[in-house]
């Protein structure tokens, strides 16, 4: 099947570590963008019939949950097998999921990084455990079973020690889905750029080193094993039956569609994207254009490694594809980086570690 990912980057603050086209913007702003949202979603021409909807920021959750119903209602298939709201902690209400879960809402992703309160500050993030704990038990009041909580491997301050605290957390909240994330240092996020000058402010001086990190991770990797959270994808764990519908998606290259400002879709053999400002996309919807910025043909026989791979269940090569990857695929699985599982190829935990350099060699083949 099919799925459907809808943008808002608005934020109540920019966390340091994030990369992503999202930003503080005016309020004032948001009744025009989810106009210009419906717009686009109305003047779609549908292929399919979604069955999977998620969505991202940003902070979805500070959209009113009637305004969000207005949006949603130009998508077929309601009710959705799947529909997932990002959410910051601290950033809604019972009343807020009593909306979502009318807007045929029926999963959220919280955005909690950390459970430590050094960790959380220097993040930009004002919540705290207790008020997750508090979310996590509104969401299971009003219905809501089916919740990931993200966590960030490497943040500033961040020890051995605080890291296992973070995934106690995750125990005594008996998560179903969690992501773990690895810092990412690169010049699109303040820490990142922070990192790359030599600077101090953030905590950058206080990131851990990049071996403590991998250490964190394969941690997390064996403690959530050890939960009943085993790991399905590179950064995502989860119980049985409730992996991310939506995300699956993505790594076994169905179609979706995106909507709103730095939107990605992939449909028909093509991969597209949306302007990426929020002021480019309100003026080019406005004027009647289409958003679009960029397409390229989408390849599947590199593509489905790229992706695929990222999945612990990995790729089951056909007969040519052995032929035509011969060599990265010998090259790795000598290296220790890949595994053969039956007539599967899977990343190994090295390889894991080492995925971008993997990915890198299947579409430059």
């Amino acid at each position: 099947m099919a799925g459907v990912y809808l943008s808002y980057p608005f934020c109540a603050q920019k966390c340091t570590y994030c990369n992503f086209a999202s930003d503080v913007l005016p309020q004032a702003l948001t009744p025009r963008y989810l106009a210009a949202m419906a717009q686009e979603i109305t003047a779609h021409q549908w292929q399919w019939t979604p069955d999977t909807i998620f969505l991202g920021g940003g902070t979805p959750s500070l959209i009113d949950p009637v305004a969000l119903a207005e949006v949603l209602k130009h998508i077929p298939g309601l009710p959705w097998r799947e529909a997932t709201m990002e959410a910051a902690p601290g950033s809604f209400t019972a009343d807020a999921i009593r909306g979502w879960r009318k807007a045929g809402i029926n999963r959220a992703s919280l955005g909690v990084q950390s459970f430590i309160p050094l960790e959380i500050t220097r993040t930009g993030r004002k919540h705290s455990a207790e008020i997750v704990a508090a979310d996590v038990a509104a969401l299971r009041a009003e219905g809501i079973e089916s919740f990931n909580i993200d966590l960030i491997a490497g943040l500033a301050g961040q020890t051995f020690d605080s890291f296992k605290q973070s995934l106690d957390w995750i125990e005594k909240l008996e998560a179903p889905h969690v992501s773990v994330y690895m810092l990412e240092v690169d010049e699109d996020s303040r820490l990142g750029l922070e990192i790359l000058q030599g600077g101090t402010r953030y905590g950058a001086g206080g990131v851990p080193p990049t071996d403590a990190i991998a250490e964190f991770y394969e941690f997390a990797v064996e403690r959530l094993a050890q939960m009943g959270i085993p790991q399905y994808e590179i950064s995502n764990f989860a119980k049985p039956g409730f992996e991310s519908l939506h995300n699956l998606k993505y790594w076994h290259l169905d179609p979706y569609i995106g909507f709103g400002a730095d939107a990605h879709s992939l449909d028909q053999g093509r991969r597209w994207q949306n302007v990426e400002s929020v002021a480019m996309y309100l003026d080019r919807m406005e004027h009647g254009k289409s958003p679009e910025a960029e397409s390229t043909a989408a390849v599947p026989g590199e593509e489905r490694f790229f992706v695929g791979l990222r999945l612990s269940e990995g790729v089951e090569p056909t007969p040519a594809e052995w032929q035509q990857f011969k060599e990265p695929f010998q090259r790795f699985l000598k290296a220790g980086l890949l595994e053969k599982s039956g007539s599967r190829l899977r990343l190994t935990s090295q390889g894991v570690l080492l995925s971008n350099e993997v990915f890198e060699e299947f579409v430059n083949v």
